[in-house]
């Protein structure tokens, strides 16, 4: 790889770190690891040892954000027959939108309870704006889960057809 193209993965992997540091407030190893799986190991996965050699990090520091990875479902691994190595990487692109959906359906179910209630106590002019903030956002919930179907399904289109070749 050369010294360009180089930089510009280190660029990368440290974009997502930034990303997933602020907005799912990782740890800042954890976050470059995420990044790391991203950007090398979507197809073929990163051993243990690879991990901790791309990071420059302790090795109980890498297995404890690894953990902490696989038990939020941020990335999966497999092993190969005969070998005791574990292959890290992250899900298929089409799992990760599915969970991003199931977060927005759950979001959609608190806002209909908070529409139900403040209808059933809205006293204030104050209530009544926080009633009609939930709707608006309860519409743009709606809008957001139909994108995200639709993308879930051309994705799953793009991933069948690659793994047929």
């Amino acid at each position: 790889m050369n010294t360009n193209t180089e930089k510009e993965r280190e660029e990368l992997i440290e974009l997502f770190g930034i990303h997933f540091e602020s907005v799912y407030n990782m740890a800042p190893l954890c976050s470059r690891i995420l990044g790391l799986l991203i950007v090398e190991a979507y197809k073929d996965g990163l051993t243990f040892e690879q991990i901790v050699e791309k990071m420059g990090a302790s090795k109980s520091s890498v297995s404890t954000n690894l953990n902490f990875l696989l038990k939020i479902g941020k990335i999966d691994y497999y092993t190969l027959h005969g070998d005791r190595k574990k292959y890290f990487r992250p899900p298929p692109f089409s799992e990760r939108f599915t969970n991003y959906l199931k977060i927005l359906e759950f979001e959609n179910k608190i806002i209909d309870k908070m529409i139900f209630y403040r209808e059933k106590t809205m006293s204030s002019p104050e209530e009544r704006m926080n009633m009609e903030h939930a709707k608006a956002y309860k519409s743009h919930i709606i809008k957001v889960e139909e994108l995200v179907k639709e993308t879930i399904t051309e994705i799953i289109e793009i991933e069948k057809v690659n793994n047929k070749s």
